[in-house]
């Protein structure tokens, strides 16, 4: 049951941050279906004791990839998916997490924590462009085919 909540907030949330960023109406499904898989692969992957730094960088990749299918599909730019499907993994908890830490004085776990998020935020830049680039080779590759 836990799972279904978890998959009916992501779409909406994913949505709402298309619905925020003027997708296109026609797009805002497929934003959501993004943003829900990606989520459902990190809670997957947290579920099966993969450390948070590690899930986020295989569900952005993940984003990333489907993003790009997503757009050749129906034509809009990446952009349009990766963003509201992105956005439910940033680790706004933690930075916030962080922060309350250093203001009670507790500097040990504050800096731990905003490590913590700060390799979170790059796993996701990380994820994404590690996608772009290998589906850019992937495109040379069919385009150009395996010899030259």
């Amino acid at each position: 049951m836990n799972i279904i909540i978890q998959l009916l907030s992501n779409f909406i949330v994913s949505g709402a941050f298309a619905v925020i960023f003027n997708v296109p109406g026609k797009n805002i499904l497929q934003c959501c279906i993004v943003g829900m898989v990606g989520r459902l692969l990190h809670s997957s992957l947290m579920n099966h004791d993969y450390d948070t730094v590690q899930a986020t960088l295989i569900a952005s990749f993940s984003i990333g990839v489907i993003s790009r299918i997503f757009a050749k599909i129906y034509k809009v730019p990446v952009i349009v998916f990766s963003i509201s499907g992105i956005l439910p993994l940033v680790p706004g908890g933690l930075a916030y997490d962080a922060t309350r830490n250093f203001v009670e004085n507790h500097y040990n776990l504050g800096i731990q924590i905003a490590v913590k998020a700060i390799m979170t935020a790059g796993a996701i830049a990380v994820g994404l462009v590690l996608s772009e680039a290998i589906m850019r080779i992937f495109k040379k590759i069919h385009l150009n085919g395996f010899h030259k």
